[in-house]
């Protein structure tokens, strides 16, 4: 009986000295709560071998004013004995729980919450009741409260597009699932980077890193996403870019190694065992300095050049790096402003005559109001259009646009602007039928006029077949979309940037409602507008027919339109003075004609110069343009720049493709310019015709993150310099200047 009495003692004995060691729930796991900043801040100091349970942190309130959701930070995880694998807070943490509205000056919040020792003991749920003074909180506004709902409903529809977004068959190997890099940022710190492939992420607290040569300084780590992983419960990870600033005391020599350990997992069910890098780099000797330096990635090969980040990022990086920013409001009204600007270029004047000979060609009175619910539709169509082609080129590297820049497409089109024309010259009528016509008609409310099914069918077409220009904003919004997933936010980008680019088309369709609609001025402006329809054609076939065939189009559109026009009538059948000069500007327009039938015999020119070919002197000079090197796969490439690197040249790509027509702007304009022309003497020009977009076309896009051309890269010593990208348009003199710099 002793031998049974003696070990029970000594249990209860041990229970008693251990619940004589634990310390009492107030001290074990203090608690505040404070108002600071139009938010309430609930703060727990825990002790020592104590932890909080995450998931048992419950916050509520009997008040009318609502509150915004709780910012919880990143919580370590525990393989619990008690609840399996959790989520727990040691020392400190903080909750942050946005006010969102109310009128309340006073707020009652009950908190509960759970925690246990190291010993083995957890404490039953602790439930705190605070009465918090928030008077002088100021209202919130109806911006603030969207900005929330905006949050919200980001998070619920990333969720959607996650759990609907196809996952590839396969998995990558682990160097291109996280494509990892290293390199000198200063003198003193390293810039270390993770490019994640959309379809994977890294577990944030399986990170080591080490220097061998120097010590490491404080390194502030980013947040990550909380994911309720299938094997470690919920955890934070990395999904898109991550970059680390990573500081180094105490330097021994210039001559370090770096070496990277972590780990990650395919969303298609499998993880990586841990990944190990070890990097050799050579520190600048002067952090004052901006020129590049040099330092390999992890697999020993294709050595990055960087400068300082904060200096040197070209134009898309910055726009990318934007759509980072929380400030949603500042992120939409930037590309608004983007797509203002686009709205200048190329890419977007032929959609000029495609809305105006929409408003014209429509029968009986065209008010303004009607010229702007058209205007509106079209504009609307065509971002949506644009947005959504976007974030599909995002997701799945494929951009729509591309895919109708093929021939039967463009001949296609090409036809309906030829039919749209002869309709403006008054040979027939292009209409619905009739019972469709009253269908549409019922639709919208009787509006007479509007066709706006047919509007919106225009605006749709126009963004995919018209318009497939890649400019910075688009480059770097899909760049987003690639890396982070986020296609709501990348999205919306886009579409408000299509606004910007569609704003002034609003303006030019409520202009043209103001012409007069009797009388034979009318019928002239249905005849210019039916030329620039004619023109549209013959702009899209340019993307597929040689220069020649192109010419006598265009030669044949300008001799023979003003005949249409009754031009050659007798002057005493236009006796208005306006009529007069109708006939003057049509004259001047044959005359054109006339001059491009004369290159067409000599077997080609420029346009836009029709007589710079009669002198001899000038024939030279037309003739002027870079001699480019031609280039296909990521092999050629690779062959070429390993020349460059023995003969220390500077290497410059040009992604070009026949159906891009700012591609087309810069071999007219800047490649074939003099001064161009000298300056790229010493300079080895390569040039990858993208047009066909096949495999290896799309691959060797893919290598520089290419969205689509125009894009010009600079290399140095086989190595391209990031910063110095040129993603769209850029003018002769322009050119010049980022050679000189990159030089």
């Amino acid at each position: 009986m002793k031998r049974l009495l003696l070990p029970l003692f000594l249990l209860l004995s041990f229970f008693a000295h251990a619940e004589e060691a634990l310390l009492p729930a107030d001290k074990a796991f203090a608690f505040k709560a404070k108002v600071v900043n139009d938010n309430i801040l609930l703060n727990w100091d825990i002790a020592q071998g104590y932890y909080l349970y995450k998931e048992k942190i419950k916050i509520s309130s009997s008040s009318s004013t609502q509150l915004g959701v709780a910012k919880f930070p990143p919580a370590k995880i525990k393989n619990d004995e008690f609840f399996g694998k959790v989520g727990i807070y040691r020392k400190y943490v903080e909750v942050k729980i946005p006010v969102l509205e109310g009128d309340a000056k006073s707020l009652l919040l009950s908190v509960t919450f759970q925690g246990c020792a190291d010993l083995g003991v957890c404490y039953p749920p602790i439930t705190k009741s605070v009465a918090l003074d928030i008077s002088a909180l100021k209202s919130p506004s109806l911006i603030d409260g969207a900005l929330g709902i905006f949050s919200q409903a980001k998070q619920s529809a990333q969720s959607v597009v996650d759990k609907i977004k196809p996952i590839s068959d396969e998995p990558l190997p682990a160097d291109k699932a996280f494509n990892f890099s290293v390199n000198t940022f200063d003198a003193d710190t390293l810039l270390v980077a993770w490019d994640i492939h959309p379809e994977y992420y890294l577990y944030h607290d399986k990170f080591f890193i080490d220097v061998k040569g120097a010590d490491i300084g404080k390194v502030d780590f980013p947040k990550g996403k909380i994911k309720d992983d299938p094997l470690f419960g919920k955890v934070q990870i990395h999904k898109g870019r991550l970059e680390l600033e990573v500081p180094l005391e105490n330097i021994q020599t210039q001559n370090i190694t770096f070496t990277a350990k972590y780990q990650g997992c395919w969303l298609g069910g499998i993880c990586y065992p841990p990944q190990e890098k070890n990097v050799d780099l050579v520190l600048p000797i002067q952090s004052s300095s901006n020129t590049p330096s040099i330092s390999l990635n992890s697999t020993g090969q294709n050595p990055v050049v960087t400068t300082n980040p904060t200096v040197e990022l070209n134009e898309t990086d910055q726009i990318a790096a934007l759509l980072q920013q929380d400030n949603i409001l500042w992120i939409l009204a930037s590309f608004f402003a983007f797509g203002l600007l686009l709205s200048l270029t190329p890419c977007v004047f032929p959609m000029i005559p495609i809305l105006s000979g929409i408003i014209v060609g429509q029968k009986g009175e065209m008010t303004t109001k009607k010229a702007l619910i058209m205007s509106i539709v079209f504009v609307l169509a065509m971002s949506v259009t644009y947005s959504i082609a976007g974030v599909l080129a995002g997701y799945f590297g494929e951009n729509l646009q591309v895919l109708f820049q093929t021939p039967w497409v463009l001949v296609v089109f090409a036809l309906i602007f030829v039919a749209l024309a002869f309709s403006m010259f008054g040979y027939y009528e292009i209409q619905l039928p009739a019972s469709l016509q009253n269908k549409i008609a019922n639709m919208s409310n009787k509006q007479e006029g509007g066709h706006l099914i047919s509007v919106a069918i225009m605006g749709f077409l126009s963004a995919l077949i018209v318009g497939p220009c890649v400019a910075p904003p688009l480059a770097g919004a899909l760049i987003y979309i690639g890396q982070t997933g986020d296609a709501l936010l990348g999205g919306l980008s886009l579409f408000v940037m299509s606004l910007g680019m569609g704003a002034p088309l609003l303006l030019i369709g409520a202009g043209v409602s103001k012409l007069p609609k009797a009388g034979g001025w009318m019928d002239n402006v249905k005849y210019i507008f039916g030329i620039l329809m004619f023109a549209v054609a013959i702009w899209l076939l340019d993307r597929i027919i040689s220069d020649l065939v192109s010419l006598i189009l265009w030669a044949t559109l300008f001799s023979i339109s003003p005949i249409a026009m009754g031009v050659l009538n007798k002057l005493g059948d236009t006796p208005n003075a306006w009529h007069r000069i109708f006939k003057a500007i049509g004259l001047l327009i044959m005359f054109y004609g006339i001059l491009l039938w004369g290159l067409v015999a000599r077997g080609g020119g420029d346009m836009l110069a029709p007589l710079s070919g009669w002198g001899a002197n000038n024939t030279q000079e037309s003739q002027v343009h870079i001699q480019f090197e031609k280039i296909k796969s990521v092999n050629d490439l690779d062959q070429v720049l390993g020349k460059s690197k023995k003969n220390n040249q500077l290497v410059m790509l040009d992604f070009y493709a026949d159906w891009c027509i700012s591609c087309k702007e810069l071999e007219r304009f800047v490649f074939a310019n003099n001064e161009v022309v000298t300056a790229m003497k010493n300079v080895v020009s390569l040039q990858a015709d993208v047009t066909k977009n096949d495999a290896i076309d799309k691959a060797l896009m893919a290598r520089f993150d290419i969205v689509g051309p125009p894009g010009i890269l600079f290399f140095k010593n086989g190595i391209e310099d990031r910063s110095q990208r040129i993603v769209g348009e850029i003018n002769a003199q322009g050119f010049i200047e980022h050679l000189n710099k990159v030089k």
